[in-house]
């Protein structure tokens, strides 16, 4: 398809010269006389630019130039006119028109102009559409009740400049939170810039956040920027703030409430606009009641507190996240994607998983390289998640390591009965019929077996 112009200008011999020139260039030229027959154009072809006359009878250009920007905001608009002032030109700008360009008209400017508003028209649909996976890629998946409360807190937080603690087990999605909010936030234009506070030492702190000048100290052979400083007009992420020892907190506190620095062996002050997002592992109020964290510190990252559920608290969610983990794992080593059947897929809801969403994607991702099916089924779902093979391998084990044949016997046993008794609900009755044996009997052995 070519590139469509659509050409606004009440000089019939101006659109005539100027269509025919742009047809030959390879574009497909549409015309108006006037700002009311633009619109409607606009309305209902959507052409891919506008080349825009400014003196025109009834509305004018400026005024066309206002309602092709209210109505299409992409559209690139390249402004006309014989008779230009700068004030004109500036004023066209903050409107949004591309370029501005003086009568007699030099085709080859025109033509640059043209190409240039439609290769930045190009990046931009690439830079939204790059937003846009990057925000689905980043997102918090899932209709539960624990989920959809999260997604309200991250959308009334994000919009905010407030400093935000998130807290939450290890593997549950705390650096996803921080990554949402910044997209999210007036920010996103701006770098995410996180420190992993595990990996910070009294010795390099001042180094990492404020930066360096070079032969500030002997490691110091070039010029560094700090993090504060790469961060500047974006967001700050302290990734497990409570790992930092006490003298590091210290001077964390000092940084951010300050806002203004200088680099390590820097001589000229700096500042920082920044928002600060932190996160955490560890119940920081016992943190601060055992002496290992700052009560001021605490209070001042606290402004608006995010707790992300474990997976154990959200496990209707598990469906949803589970595709989508699978097709990030299939689109990462360039396979077919898998999929669970219904069993396989309950007895991943009903694991514990205490490593959270990290330990279910680190086994799906061990999952979809073993099994050479495309479909994983529940015999497919190793120890200790599946209960059955934990019992089986258990069973094994203690068994075979038995010497004696009789003592094996009443360990099978017991181990059968166990088992048999949970599969049915711990029902006598019913565990006793499937078994065929008499119900006072399994009733004694369960006794016997301590089995409520």
């Amino acid at each position: 398809m070519f590139p469509s112009i659509l050409i606004v200008d009440d000089k019939t011999s101006i659109l005539k010269s100027l269509s025919g020139i742009l047809s030959d260039e390879g574009f497909d030229a549409i015309t108006a006389t006037n700002g009311y027959e633009a619109l409607k154009i606009l309305e209902s072809e959507s052409p891919d630019l506008v080349l825009l006359d400014i003196w025109m009878p009834g509305i004018d250009g400026i005024d066309t130039l206002k309602e092709i920007k209210k109505n299409s905001p992409t559209t690139p608009v390249i402004m006309i006119t014989g008779h230009g002032t700068i004030e004109t030109a500036v004023n066209a700008t903050k409107i949004g028109a591309f370029d501005f360009i003086e009568k007699p008209l030099s085709i080859d400017k025109v033509i640059v102009s043209i190409n240039n508003a439609l290769n930045f028209r190009r990046l931009e649909e690439e830079n939204r559409y790059l937003r846009k996976k990057t925000i689905e890629k980043n997102s918090i998946t899932g209709n539960c009740a624990a989920i959809q409360e999260l997604r309200k807190q991250i959308s009334i937080t994000a919009p905010t400049d407030a400093w935000v603690l998130i807290t939450g087990e290890n593997g549950t999605g705390k650096e996803l939170v921080a990554r949402m909010i910044h997209q999210f936030s007036s920010r996103s234009e701006y770098p995410l810039i996180d420190i992993n506070c595990a990996a910070l030492s009294d010795e390099i702190i001042e180094s990492e956040l404020l930066g360096q000048e070079k032969g500030a100290f002997t490691e110091a052979t070039a010029k560094k920027k700090g993090k504060l400083e790469l961060a500047h007009q974006g967001t700050l992420f302290f990734d497990e703030i409570g790992d930092l020892g006490l003298k590091t907190q210290a001077s964390i506190l000092r940084i951010l409430q300050e806002k203004r620095f200088q680099r390590v062996g820097g001589s000229r002050m700096l500042t920082a606009d920044v928002r600060i997002i932190a996160s955490t592992n560890k119940d920081l109020e016992k943190e601060i009641e055992a002496g290992r964290f700052r009560q001021d510190l605490y209070y001042r990252l606290n402004v608006i507190p995010i707790n992300v559920p474990p997976l154990r608290e959200r496990r209707e969610n598990f469906p949803d996240l589970v595709t989508i983990l699978l097709h990030q794992i299939a689109d990462k080593n360039r396979t077919t994607e898998k999929s669970l059947t219904t069993a396989a897929m309950k007895i991943l809801q009903n694991a514990t998983w205490p490593g959270n969403v990290r330990e279910l994607k680190n086994l799906l991702d061990r999952l979809s390289i073993v099994v050479s099916d495309d479909i994983i089924e529940a015999n497919d779902i190793p120890a200790p998640y599946n209960p059955k093979k934990y019992t089986a391998q258990s069973t094994e084990s203690s068994v075979f390591s038995i010497n004696r044949l009789d003592e094996a016997q009443k360990n099978f046993e017991s181990e059968f009965i166990a088992r048999k008794l949970k599969e049915n609900n711990h029902d006598i009755a019913k565990t006793a019929k499937k078994m065929g044996v008499d119900k006072s009997y399994l009733k004694k052995m369960a006794k016997k077996l301590n089995l409520s």
